[in-house]
């Protein structure tokens, strides 16, 4: 276990660093606008003093590499448009913890309707429980999310008798936007788990232990449900750090100030800066999030060893 682990993280850092080498190399190809709060009023000797000064005038491998010292002493760089010689740190400061409050709600809504769901529609399966489930998860992965967000954001703020845009200082404002955020989570939850049951429930154990006299009840929730749960931890911390580090398209919506609304504006304002380092960010948590999901499904799983052949991802 700790030589697998030692090796994960070690190729973890390895994918992180190839991620922010080619985000690094991609901006540096965008216009350099992105890097002067009023370009159009600097000269050209004002704007290749300025390029000079930020190390943008040197070698490429020169620039890589004065990032990566930066990066590890925690400097982000200064945000140029969005917010003009902010350092970018700071700005991420206040955005985040919005994000993660929100993306935490979201993800308690959805374990503790998503798994129930996924229960009920594996040991009633072909009843109208199921069929009523699947006819929910079908709804939610056909239909364009902006379409049922923009229902739900119009009809629920006229019935909570709540406004259309977010105030933190009123929790009703919460009960929206984390109910959209977490719809998404509840039908992959359902769907999935529902799918791992139905499985585990034709295995020889379940005829073994039916024939021991087991009721139906703790089979599934004993037996069943462990085993079928096992396969579906891996992807948890994925979508939980997904989750917490905002929804683009929901804080937009509701005018949430976190991280989701603030790629949106650094995007439209060609902040350089801002935009790569929260794509650094986002990449950051998906490969930390796979990592997390290989160790946890270890210790949910005592049998599973991640040491031998095929053992990782």
């Amino acid at each position: 276990m700790l030589k697998y682990l030692t090796k994960r993280i070690l190729r973890s850092f390895l994918t992180l660093a190839i991620i922010i080498t080619v985000v690094f190399v991609l901006m540096r190809q965008m216009p350099i606008e992105g890097y002067f709060d009023n370009f159009d009023k600097l000269t050209e000797e004002q704007i290749q003093v300025g390029l000079r000064g930020m190390g943008l005038l040197d070698p490429m491998p020169v620039q890589i590499v004065n990032f990566f010292k930066q990066l590890l002493a925690g400097d982000l760089g200064m945000s140029r448009r969005y917010r003009a010689n902010v350092p970018v740190a700071d700005i991420l400061s206040t955005k985040i913890p919005v994000s993660v409050k929100l993306g935490c709600l979201s993800i308690l809504v959805s374990l503790a309707v998503g798994l129930p769901m996924g229960t009920f529609m594996a040991r009633y399966k072909g009843k109208w429980f199921d069929k009523l489930g699947t006819l929910f998860i079908v709804f939610i992965q056909a239909v364009p999310a902006a379409v049922y967000f923009l229902f739900i954001q119009l009809y629920g703020s006229v019935w909570l008798k709540v406004p259309l845009l977010f105030d933190p200082s009123k929790p009703a404002c919460w009960i929206l936007p984390v109910f959209s955020m977490s719809l998404g989570n509840i039908a992959y939850y359902g769907m999935w788990l529902r799918r791992y049951m139905v499985d585990e429930s034709t295995k020889d154990y379940v005829k073994l232990a039916t024939a021991k006299g087991l009721s139906q009840n703790k089979i599934m929730v004993r037996h069943i449900f462990r085993n079928a749960f096992v396969p579906m931890i891996q992807y948890l911390p994925t979508s939980f750090l997904n989750t917490v580090i905002g929804s683009i398209y929901i804080e937009s919506l509701y005018s949430i100030p976190g991280m989701g609304g603030l790629l949106v504006d650094v995007i439209k304002k060609h902040d350089n800066n801002m935009v790569q380092a929260i794509v650094l960010l986002y990449a950051t948590v998906g490969v930390i999030g796979l990592l997390l999901g290989d160790i946890l499904m270890t210790v949910i799983d005592p049998r599973i060893s991640l040491g031998g052949k095929g053992g990782g991802r």
